[in-house]
């Protein structure tokens, strides 16, 4: 029988299991149990060694391994990685999962894109783990998880709002009782078997509840544990010093996920007969008349919208995502700037700055203004920004020209540059490849003075 920790490593038995290990220095040690699991899995790649885990760190790191290029290589090989869904390797994955959670929670803030990285990183482990077992034990250990999971708490329809929010379900997919999800056989024949006189309640429930419904909830459930035990290792750290293993496993995961990302990264989009529109440090020499204006001040009228509308959507963009109109994906500052150091040290004093600069300054009558340009870089309706809060509000994209000719044309001073160009940011990314051509500025060391002033 496969082992439950296979898909919930947070259960009783997988919790066993890591009380099992010796000691954590273990962890670093050449296993050959593992090894010969990895070598006789079906079809699994023994050619290529760096998918080859010779330890249980190498596991670790290739688990993240896996999630990153399964999402992002267009070439990704399942069988490099085919020993994750060999039942037999359940016991050793559970201790994996375990160490990885303490080592992210001890590496990475709260809400950051590596504790992200690793809710969903579990979350397509068990997707992919449920797709590939024989059906009559995925019956039972669904069933097992499931009823496991709702003896403690049932679930608020609520809960699942992301998922109806992606349409990946929709809430008339929900069989609800009292606003609580009715996923249980003999709950739904309790309460509903009455209403059915010509066809088996249990007929119906496989009509409308189902394997389907039940494997969605089931992941969502898990990747939910997953992030609540991150929490709450994160909130035994000030107490609790963290083994040296575990913290040198963080520091290799941070190496590891940097690297695997960054094989990936499309933050840039094709700028035609511009070339690309690369991230960079900003080159004031390089920004539209209507961003160098609202830059060197706004008098009274213009400065709320010029401010928060136009320069921060501005600023941000051509700073970390100059493409972005070139894109189809929806894209959040963490995602370029991850731990927000551009954010905090380059793009807000700039817009800061430019505040000062109007007359009267913005912030001196106007300061909740603040929490208006936090929300317009999506981190909601704060003073500051924060990774908890992403998402909460969008990050707002810049104007266009004719926006800004209606809505604030005492900025727009047309030059001769600003000819058949629709939006800021292709004025400033065909600026700057101009002044490139003409060797006005080095763009691998563009303008190191704007970050510090």
């Amino acid at each position: 029988m496969v082992l439950v920790s296979y898909l919930n490593p947070l259960s009783e038995e997988g919790r066993n299991i890591v009380r099992g290990l010796g000691g954590l220095e273990e962890i670093s040690e050449h296993n050959d149990d593992l090894m010969d699991i990895v070598i006789h899995t079906n079809r699994q790649t023994i050619s290529n060694q760096e998918v080859v885990p010779e330890t249980l760190v190498d596991l670790a790191i290739n688990r993240i391994k896996w999630y990153i290029e399964r999402k992002n290589n267009k070439d990704f090989n399942p069988n490099d990685y085919a020993y994750f869904f060999n039942e037999d390797i359940a016991e050793y994955d559970t201790i994996v999962f375990h160490i990885l959670a303490q080592a992210i929670a001890n590496q990475f803030r709260p809400g950051s894109r590596e504790v992200k990285l690793f809710v969903e990183s579990q979350g397509l482990m068990i997707e992919d783990r449920l797709i590939k077992l024989q059906l009559s034990d995925k019956k039972e250990l669904v069933e097992e998880i499931l009823n496991d999971l709702l003896i403690r708490d049932g679930i608020e329809w609520s809960f699942l709002k992301d998922l109806i929010a992606t349409k990946k379900l929709s809430l008339t997919d929900l069989v609800l009782d009292n606003g609580e999800i009715v996923l249980d056989r003999e709950q739904f024949v309790f309460s509903y078997g009455d209403k059915f006189s010509d066809r088996s309640p249990d007929r119906v429930y496989d009509i409308l509840i189902g394997d389907n419904l039940r494997e969605l909830i089931l992941t969502k459930l898990l990747m939910q544990n997953t992030e609540d035990y991150i929490k709450s290792i994160q909130s035994q750290l000030a107490i609790v010093e963290m083994h040296p293993a575990i913290v040198e496993l963080g520091e290799m995961l941070d190496e590891a996920i940097s690297e695997s990302l960054a094989q990936y990264s499309t933050y840039y989009a094709s700028g035609g007969a511009f070339g690309n529109m690369e991230i960079g440090k900003l080159v004031r020499e390089a920004f539209p008349p209507c961003i160098a204006n609202t830059v060197d001040g706004v008098s009274s009228g213009g400065r709320n919208d010029a401010i928060v509308l136009l320069l921060t959507s501005f600023v941000s963009y051509a700073r970390l995502y100059p493409g972005i109109f070139g894109s189809d994906r929806t894209v959040k500052v963490s995602d370029i700037d991850t731990n927000l150091n551009i954010t905090l040290n380059e793009i807000l004093p700039l817009i800061y700055e430019a505040a000062d600069n109007c007359t009267p300054p913005l912030f001196e009558d106007q300061p909740q203004e603040k929490i208006n340009i936090i929300s317009k870089l999506g981190f909601g309706m704060h003073e500051e920004v924060s990774l908890e809060n992403e998402g909460e509000t969008k990050w707002y994209t810049p104007m266009s020209c004719e926006k800004i000719k209606m809505h604030l044309p005492q900025l727009c001073k047309e030059n001769k540059d600003c000819a058949k160009i629709n939006n800021p940011l292709s004025y400033y990314s065909r600026k700057k490849w101009i002044m490139s051509k003409n060797g006005e500025f080095n763009k691998d060391s563009a303008d190191e003075s704007s970050s510090n002033q």
